[in-house]
């Protein structure tokens, strides 16, 4: 399995791999319409643009938009959907980022012998990959991220607000004892003010981990907290459906059901 529990081998030799082709995250112009699928190229699709005037960079990164997307995006954000439908539609999109986060780890050429006797050139992941959840609405995307790697260790960490000074505060934070050797998939679903994501970074950059080897994995996000975590940790890439000022912050309530 490319996600396996094995050592990272190639990350303290400075090796890197080209990221795959995502669309990046770039206001084009003021107009807030969605990207839509091209009736005369199907295959082409507008990038979508963000409700920000600021370019975000090459590290926010969008999955490819497509009407599937767009429903999935509909039904989380319709405030008549039932619990159940919502975590359904929940479920389809995180296993979409997911997979395309998967797609942003470094892989090696290998090649291998079919039934028949022929050889196939082919592409393995790299050992040494690890997810880290945000309790509580991160944990909802650990289930597709083990879907996808069986064997995956998954970190946890638990940052709420401070009652006085309403700051983000570490409570809770548990790791693979060799995180600083993984590729790290950050996992919380909802960025709105990007607080909660920048403190939890802090935390795993002081047990070792280096930004450029952190793969922020979000369903939604607003302008603002993309652009503060990208101006705290310029290297971090961030991966998301949807760039829009309004977030659907009332994501972890429907699906853990305790709205």
């Amino acid at each position: 399995m490319p996600c396996h529990n094995q050592q990272v081998n190639n990350i303290s030799s400075g090796q890197e791999h080209p990221m795959k082709q995502v669309r990046f995250a770039n206001s084009t112009s003021n107009n807030s319409v969605p990207g839509v699928l091209s009736n005369s190229d199907p295959s082409h699709v507008t990038v979508q643009p963000v409700n920000n005037q600021e370019n975000l960079g090459p590290q926010l990164k969008l999955l490819p938009l497509n009407d599937q997307i767009r429903e999935l995006q509909t039904i989380i954000r319709d405030k008549t959907t039932s619990r159940g439908d919502f975590v359904f539609s929940a479920d389809r999109l995180i296993r979409l980022v997911v997979e395309e986060g998967l797609n942003q780890l470094p892989y090696s050429e290998c090649t291998v012998t079919t039934p028949t006797g022929y050889k196939y050139e082919g592409v393995k992941f790299e050992r040494g990959n690890c997810g880290v959840s945000i309790m509580r609405s991160g944990e909802a995307m650990e289930q597709g991220l083990r879907d996808c790697c069986r064997s995956i260790r998954i970190g946890k960490i638990l940052i709420q607000s401070d009652e006085e000074t309403q700051k983000a505060k570490v409570y809770y934070a548990k790791f693979p004892p060799d995180v600083y050797r993984r590729k790290v998939l950050l996992m919380y679903p909802i960025l709105s003010t990007g607080n909660t994501v920048i403190e939890a970074v802090k935390v795993l950059i002081e047990h070792g981990v280096q930004p450029r080897h952190i793969i922020l994995l979000s369903l939604f996000s607003t302008p603002h907290g993309a652009k503060s975590i990208i101006q705290e940790f310029p290297e971090i890439t961030i991966l998301t459906t949807e760039v829009h000022s309004v977030a659907p912050t009332h994501f972890g309530q429907r699906y853990f059901g305790t709205d």
